[in-house]
């Protein structure tokens, strides 16, 4: 039996993505400042109630995939990915692109509870080193393609599962569709991420290194600009 599965996501998904998704960010610089006043426990507490909801926002552009132990069902990882409004859905029947990878709809009841949850969430990062962010956004204004492209907006992979093939899996699935539709696709990528996309033919626009020791940092707080062009894979992942 393969090792994993790639699957669609559903809200009752919830808990098991912050639970796989948290502890993926928990030693990144950025996270390391913004949360240390919190444990990793509580932290996933709280995304645990946020997670449902933000697979049901934007449903008309956004795609979600995770990664599944079909022994254990346990979730190793998972992706977000946005397609340009331009593609969204198929010109020729209106139906939704890529719907193996679109959260299904559940009832406007639940979805309102849902989102009570979610608004009940203690989001409260320390926002001390925000300072550093304006020359990472003005970077990112300034590499952002200005034709239509496919982001990915999130990738993590549990700590337990990495380098295992399952982020160049999920990362794979989104490359396919880009050679399909002949779109790129813009990753804003944080230090773990950079050699992955490196390694699967993505092209490094612009990276940003500051020191953050001021803030209590390691003194390397890094970002890196990928663009995927189609049918520009490389290697092995």
């Amino acid at each position: 039996m393969a090792p994993f599965v790639l699957s669609q996501c559903s809200v009752a998904d919830g808990a098991a993505l912050a639970a796989t998704c948290i502890p993926a960010f928990w030693a990144d610089p950025h996270w390391v400042l913004a949360w240390r006043h919190r444990t990793l426990e509580y932290h996933i507490s709280q995304i645990a109630l946020r997670f449902p909801r933000n697979l049901l926002n934007n449903r008309a552009a956004l795609r979600h995939q995770k990664a599944v132990d079909p022994e254990t069902d346990r979730i190793l990882g998972y992706a977000r990915w946005c397609l340009p409004s331009s593609y969204e859905t198929n010109p020729d029947d209106g139906t939704p692109i890529w719907p193996e990878a679109q959260v299904p709809a559940v009832e406007p009841e639940k979805e309102a509870e849902i989102r009570r949850m979610a608004e009940t969430v203690v989001w409260d990062p320390n926002d001390d080193a925000d300072v550093l962010l304006g020359r990472v956004n003005a970077l990112e204004k300034e590499v952002t393609p200005q034709t239509p492209y496919i982001s990915l907006q999130y990738l993590a992979v549990h700590p337990d599962n990495q380098r295992k093939g399952v982020g160049s899996a999920l990362v794979k699935s989104g490359m396919d569709l880009a050679d399909k539709t002949g779109l790129d696709i813009f990753v804003h990528a944080l230090r773990e991420g950079a050699e992955l996309y490196k390694r699967m033919g993505f092209r490094l626009l612009a990276e940003l290194v500051q020191d953050d020791s001021a803030y209590g940092g390691s003194g390397e707080y890094g970002v890196y600009f990928f663009l995927y062009e189609p049918g520009s894979r490389t290697g092995s992942p």
